[in-house]
Order: C-alpha cells, then sequence, then structure tokens
C-alpha cells in the first residue's frame, strides 16, 4: 500500500516499524461544542483506514485525544454558567453520541489532556533542559530558532512562517514564531501546579506528550487535517524530536478542507452545519457515506444537493444487498438449469472487482474509486438477477461474500434493513401471497393496492415476489 506522506511530500510504500502493529496518532476533538462537518471528515476517514489496516492483518494502536482544557472551553463555560470540567465532560457525551452513529470504531486509548498534566510538564522540563524552551514569567515558551529541523512538514522557510496569521503574538516570547508550552494561570481560570508557578498547557506539547507516552518515541502513522499542518503539527514535530533526538511520526496524513456551497467552512461566520443537524435531517450513514465518496487529501463541497444524492445512492446499495440475500434464499438449483457459461464469467468479474477495490484502496486510499467499483458490481449483479438464465447460489453467495467485505471496511450498509416494512404492510403482503396460491387475482390487485397507497410496492423476480419501500 503506498500513501502521500505530507512530511516528504510523496507517495510512499507503507512499512510499520513493527510488521505485526500499526501506531497512530489522531488529533481529537476540542471539547466546547457539538462536532461539525469538517470535525467529522478526519473522523470517518481515518476510522475507514483503521479498518483497512485491520482487513490486511494488522493490530492497530490508535489514539485520539480529547483536549478538554484550552481557552474556548474556558468561554463557552463561563457562557454555560459551567465549569470547563462539567462542560467538556457534557460535549465527549455528545461527541461519542455522534461519533458511534457515524459507525465511527472507539480508539484504543482517548486520553484527556487534564489526565496526563504531569505528562506534559515532565516533557517540558526535558526541553527547558535541552535549552529548547525558556520560562519568562510564569509561561514556558519553546524557541523555535533552537530547532534546525523547523518548518520540514509546512515546507516553509522560517522568514515565510514568521508571516503566518496563527502565530500567537506576545511581548514575552524572543520571536514572534516561538510558542508557549505552558502558560501562566490567569485569574478565575483552571490551572495546575507547575515548576514555574500555576498554569496550564500550550495546545501543541499535549498532542506530543500524549502521543510520545502511549505509542512511543516514533509512530507510524500521525493523522488530521490539513489546517492543523501549521502551527500544530510542525510544532509537535519541532517538539517531539528536540525531547527525544528521534522521528516523531515516520508517515502524516491530512484531509482535504470542507466547504458549504462552494465556501470556506468557518464556525466564526458561522458558515458551518454540525454533524448532528445532518444526521437528523439525511441520516448519520448518508453522511459517512457521502465524505467517503470523496479522495480524502482533495477539498469536499457539502450542498444539500450532494446529500440527498448520497441518501439515493446508499439507499441503491441498501436494495441491491436486499435484493442478493432475497435471490440466495429462494435460489433453487435443482429447479434451475445452470449456465455453466454465466457462472465462469461471474466468477471473473467477481475477482475483477474485488481486485480494482483493494487496488484503489492500496493507491493512496483513495475510497471514491473503490466505491465506484461497488456500483460495478451492483450494476453488473442486478442485471443477472433480472436474467432468467440460471445462476448457481455459489455464485450469487460469492457475490455477497465480496460485497459485505466491501461495506465492512467502507464502514457502511450494516444495518439489517434499509426499508423497515412495517407489520401491517407485512400482513397484507402475507395476504396477497395466499391469494394469488388461491387464484384470487382480483383481491390479490386489491391488497397490492393497499400495499401501494401505504408506500411500499410489490416486485416480481425470478425469485419469487418481494416488498420494498417506494421512497
Amino acid at each position: 500500500m503506498r500513501i502521500y506522506n505530507s512530511l516528504t511530500k510523496k507517495l510512499e510504500e507503507f512499512v510499520p516499524i513493527n510488521k505485526d502493529e500499526v501506531k497512530i496518532y489522531v488529533c481529537g476533538p476540542t471539547v466546547y461544542s457539538l462536532i461539525h462537518i469538517g470535525n467529522a471528515r478526519p473522523i470517518i476517514i481515518f476510522d475507514c483506514f483503521r479498518r483497512y489496516l485491520k482487513y490486511l492483518g494488522y493490530s492497530v494502536k490508535y489514539v485520539q485525544n480529547f483536549t478538554d482544557i484550552d481557552d474556548k472551553i474556558i468561554n463557552r463555560a463561563k457562557k454555560e454558567k459551567l465549569t470547563t470540567k462539567e462542560l467538556a465532560e457534557k460535549y465527549i457525551k455528545e461527541y461519542e453520541k455522534d461519533v458511534s452513529n457515524l459507525n465511527v470504531e472507539k480508539p484504543t486509548i482517548s486520553p484527556k489532556v487534564t489526565e496526563n498534566i504531569n505528562l506534559i510538564i515532565k516533557l517540558i522540563e526535558k526541553l527547558i533542559e535541552k535549552k529548547y524552551c525558556y520560562e519568562v514569567n510564569g509561561n514556558v515558551y519553546f524557541s523555535v530558532s533552537s530547532y534546525e529541523g523547523y518548518g520540514k512538514l509546512s515546507n516553509m522557510p522560517l522568514k515565510e512562517l514568521e508571516k503566518g496569521k496563527r502565530v500567537e503574538i506576545s511581548d514575552l516570547k524572543k520571536s514572534a514564531l516561538d510558542f508557549a508550552v505552558w502558560k501562566k494561570a490567569k485569574e478565575d481560570e483552571p490551572s495546575w501546579q507547575s515548576p514555574w508557578g500555576e498554569g496550564r498547557p500550550g495546545w501543541h506539547i499535549e498532542c506530543s506528550a500524549m502521543a510520545l507516552h502511549f505509542l512511543g518515541q516514533t509512530i507510524d502513522l500521525h493523522c488530521g487535517g490539513q489546517d492543523l499542518i501549521f502551527p500544530h503539527h510542525e510544532n509537535e514535530i519541532a517538539q517531539s524530536e528536540a525531547a527525544t533526538g528521534k522521528i516523531f511520526s515516520r508517515f502524516w496524513m491530512h484531509n482535504g478542507h470542507v466547504k458549504i456551497d462552494g465556501s470556506k467552512m468557518s464556525k466564526s461566520s458561522g458558515n458551518f452545519l454540525t454533524v448532528r443537524e445532518i444526521g437528523e435531517k439525511y441520516g448519520y450513514e448518508t453522511l459517512r457515506f457521502f465524505i467517503l465518496q470523496a479522495h480524502y487529501n482533495m477539498p469536499i463541497n457539502f450542498t444539500e444537493e450532494s446529500l440527498k444524492q448520497s441518501k439515493l445512492a446508499l439507499k441503491r446499495i441498501y436494495n441491491f444487498k436486499e435484493n442478493l440475500e432475497f435471490a440466495i434464499k429462494n435460489c433453487k438449483e435443482e429447479d434451475e438449469k445452470k449456465d455453466e457459461e454465466l457462472n465462469s464469467s461471474l466468477q471473473e468479474k467477481l475477482k475483477y472487482y474485488e481486485k480494482q477495490f483493494f487496488n484503489a484502496l492500496d493507491e493512496d486510499f483513495n475510497t471514491a474509486l473503490a466505491i465506484s467499483f461497488v456500483f460495478e458490481l451492483i450494476r453488473n449483479f442486478n442485471t443477472v438477477l433480472k436474467e432468467k438464465r440460471g445462476v448457481t447460489r455459489l455464485n450469487l453467495s460469492l457475490a455477497e461474500k465480496i460485497f459485505l467485505k466491501f461495506m465492512k471496511i467502507l464502514g457502511i450498509v450494516e444495518q439489517k434493513s434499509y426499508n423497515n416494512i412495517p407489520e401491517k404492510v407485512l400482513i397484507l403482503f402475507k395476504n396477497r401471497e395466499d391469494a394469488r396460491k388461491e387464484k384470487n387475482f382480483k383481491l390479490a390487485d386489491e391488497l397490492r393496492e393497499e400495499i401501494l397507497k401505504l408506500g411500499f410496492q410489490v416486485e416480481e423476480t425470478r425469485f419469487g415476489s418481494k416488498i420494498k419501500k417506494i421512497n
């Protein structure tokens, strides 16, 4: 498998340090509000990547943190008249609801900043000892000029980086690019005791401390959005490698930005949508599918129409799953004349779709291309299911096995049924089948019309009658 390494700016063969285990760190949410679709994209993409690694046979140690103390949390807590801990716990629970609905597997470890203050302090002490950090009036800063490799991720020289808009300005710093690893306590703000007095960690140091502690001095892969490349991930590399003298992460994967109706998503301008809003309107699985239909490192544009199209496409996949299950259940090979040419052709096509699906994932984890081969399989087998030619249960089962393998990796179509047929409709359908057996076709037609009025239709197939939802 090759992935685009943001550090080297090249497609590289992904080979973990340990042949049996992959160590991954993913920047988690700052828990002061409901997550939005910009947050959802890396959560979904890297969950899917993790699923694929597990399918390939790797054990995956997946660490995703919670930032449960920072300025946004402090300000929001004051507004909601809660403690910062109460606010953080509230939104961690809401986060877990949303990601569960998105069918995201739980991380191996979900460390919180406030539960790892001692780790952070020890790392800062080590950086001070090595002359990479300096203390001024209870604040501790990392000296960017002291670390020779600074800028290698963003691929920009120091002079260019100094023009960056996200640099924190302070008269206490020796240089504009120097960043805080420990902040002196302010009045009425949470703080912890440290060798430099009461205070709290800076944003960047927390991820370094937790990644190094839970995954080791060199990890296989660090993931996050492109907006984190500078300064957050650049600073993580500087802190971690300055402290250990070793490569922090061998590979970096960054997902592209999310736009809404063609404009950059921004909380400050109000141009954003929460996962909860979209999930309740279109379904959480629809959002997951929408995200995976684009290549992970390309921008993605969210529109109402794009969600509607994703919902229709997802319904098509569910219908295929149910049609295949129905055909396997009702296929009577002893009553069919087997078509050897057809079945041999189907096996070859199944092998082709399977190979192309995995080739797409192996070439920079192209879920968009992989999904296109899912629809090729569906188009081909929908035709087969409608034909009056003999297809064996063995081949139908093989198609189902490969299809479900794809779905497991993508993390979609794992609900029992898309149609969710009410008991009343099922009773009408059974009565219709009984009427047909008794050759009471007038009653059968009347019952079909009743079913239609309830939003379902009876479909005749070569494997028998079945029922499905109209919309």
